[in-house]
């Protein structure tokens, strides 16, 4: 198992394939557009630096220029060994998984991060009634025997079709489900969470702060910005009204443990189910970035008052119905 960086900076890591990895991942898919904030090349290597220093030795994403300049960050390391990088590939199209194919893919994402393997290739397919899915993810099996991926994931796929892939390509190869999970969407707690502990799966998990929602600076706040995000509020959990009502017991339980902020208080509740393996935060590097604030999640332990509180005001949501009005995992994107 691999691991860089200062000890005393990672107070929590899970095993996911080979490698000894962090469960707070930095999220690179903000680089995919200049509506996120745009920053210089190197003043996003530098961002991709200071975290690396602070623990986070995991990377994830491969939107916009985001492989290629994590490539040429690690490739600028003394030990790049220790840096786990995690990228995707997303087949949206009717397609004939032939091995040229699905190797050409793989090398292709190789070549822009610069590795002569991947670490983590997490595999999306767009359309469950195709099973040439299973066809796919069986190359990905070879590739992986002949050195050119370490570990496999999944991305957006549902508890049914993860069970259906683990149980047909054995124990062992699929390490991870990347999907949404937060204390709005509840989702995996409905059939994923039992697929994970069957299988030995582990979440990567996105979304978790609700697209900058589950922050202090929302709290006794108007309802003014629109986004997929707030829409899943709105529409799918509840109202604002409930939202805020969250907001201020997720504000209490920080003051409870020192003035901690609620984005803490929402990813340690996420980090605190056993099927999760990491969390993965989106960071504008170079423009916005708490990597020292995340760090405080490590030193929390919600008591089961906490733990009360919260499921009082997701008792009283739409939440536990998400299943059947948006669909299992990754529905929305289908």
């Amino acid at each position: 198992m691999s691991y860089f960086g200062p000890p005393s900076s990672v107070k929590e890591t899970f095993a996911l394939g080979p490698f000894l990895a962090p469960r707070i991942w930095t999220g690179l898919w903000q680089l995919s557009s200049n509506a996120w904030g745009s920053a210089p090349a190197a003043r996003i290597r530098q961002g991709m630096l200071r975290h690396l220093t602070s623990g986070y030795t995991a990377f994830a994403d491969h939107y916009g220029s985001a492989e290629i300049l994590f490539g040429q960050f690690r490739a600028s390391l003394p030990a790049p060994e220790g840096v786990i990088g995690a990228t995707k590939w997303c087949v949206f199209r009717p397609t004939v998984p032939s091995r040229a194919i699905v190797e050409s893919a793989v090398r292709e994402r190789m070549q822009r991060m610069r590795s002569t393997s991947v670490d983590l290739l997490q595999f999306h397919w767009q359309d469950y009634s195709d099973k040439a899915y299973l066809t796919a993810l069986q190359i990905l099996q070879d590739l992986q025997h002949e050195g050119l991926i370490s570990a496999v994931g999944l991305c957006n796929f549902d508890a049914i079709r993860t069970d259906e892939i683990c149980t047909q390509l054995g124990p062992g190869f699929i390490v991870s489900n990347q999907v949404q999970f937060s204390l709005i969407d509840t989702r995996p707690l409905h059939g994923m969470a039992d697929v994970c502990e069957k299988h030995n799966v582990k979440l990567l998990t996105y979304g978790t702060l609700c697209g900058g929602f589950l922050a202090d600076k929302w709290l006794h706040r108007p309802n003014l910005t629109c986004t997929p995000y707030l829409d899943m509020i709105l529409k799918a959990w509840g109202d604002w009204s409930l939202f805020q009502n969250l907001l201020a017991v997720l504000r209490d339980i920080g003051n409870r443990h020192g003035g901690l902020g609620i984005a803490n208080i929402a990813t340690r509740w996420v980090l605190d189910h056993s099927f999760v393996g990491a969390v993965i935060i989106g960071a504008r590097l170079g423009v916005s970035e708490h990597p020292d604030d995340n760090q405080k999640v490590f030193g929390l332990r919600l008591l089961e008052e906490d733990n009360r509180a919260i499921e009082e005001v997701l008792a009283r949501s739409n939440g536990r119905r998400m299943i059947t009005t948006i669909g299992d995992c990754g529905a929305e994107y289908r």
